[in-house]
């Protein structure tokens, strides 16, 4: 994991990694949200929530 963020509201954790994947997580419980979000070569370098909470936001 190369970097986490949490959502406004606390409830969900977003993490990038170097295996080039973005993934979305329940903050309470540990599960994942989802499938993990593909596209980055190379490694997920920042990942971040929109203010609003609704979006994510990565980079490489």
């Amino acid at each position: 994991v190369t970097s986490v963020a949490f959502s406004p509201d606390g409830n969900r954790i977003v993490s990038g990694s170097d295996d080039e994947t973005v993934r979305v997580w329940d903050a309470k419980s540990g599960d994942h949200i989802g499938s993990p979000l593909n596209g980055h070569t190379p490694d997920v370098t920042h990942v971040e929530f929109s203010p609003d909470g609704n979006s994510v936001i990565s980079s490489s």
